[in-house]
C-alpha cells in the first residue's frame, strides 16, 4: 500500500510559478513510478507528467511541454511538479498518482495510487 499526500497547491497570478510535493508512505516508494493528473470542473482527468522509478525517465504531456518539470527524491520519500508560466487553462487540481510498473505511463488506469490532490487556480 502507498498513501500519497499533495501539497503546495494555491492561488497563482498568470506567468507565476509554483512548486507541488507529493509525500508518499511506505519503503516501497523507489519501485513505483509517479505521475501527476489533473481535472478542471466538467472535465475529465488528463495525464500531466510522470516519471519513471529511478527518475531516469520523464514522459509530458504537450500542453504543459517546457513550462512543468517533473522529478523526485526517492530518499524523502517525495515527487515534485515544478510548474512555471502558469496558464488560466492550468487552473484545475492537480492529483499525483502512482504505478506498479515503474514507467512512464500517461493513463490514468495504470495507476494503483492516488493523492487526495491539491488545487491550483492561476487568475488573469
Amino acid at each position: 500500500q502507498v498513501q500519497l499526500v499533495e501539497s503546495g497547491g494555491g492561488l497563482v497570478q498568470a506567468g507565476g510559478s509554483l512548486n507541488l510535493s507529493c509525500v508518499a508512505s511506505g519503503r516501497t516508494f523507489s519501485t513505483y513510478a509517479m505521475g501527476w493528473f489533473r481535472q478542471s470542473p466538467g472535465k475529465e482527468r488528463e495525464f500531466v507528467a510522470a516519471i519513471s522509478r529511478t527518475g531516469g525517465t520523464t514522459s509530458y504531456a504537450d500542453s504543459i511541454k517546457g513550462r512543468f518539470t517533473i522529478s523526485r527524491d526517492n530518499a524523502k520519500n517525495t515527487g515534485y511538479l515544478q510548474m512555471n508560466s502558469l496558464k488560466p487553462d492550468d487552473t484545475a487540481v492537480y492529483f499525483c498518482a502512482a504505478n506498479r510498473y515503474g514507467t512512464t505511463l500517461t493513463y490514468k488506469s495504470a495507476y494503483n495510487y492516488w493523492g487526495q490532490g491539491t488545487q491550483v487556480t492561476v487568475s488573469s
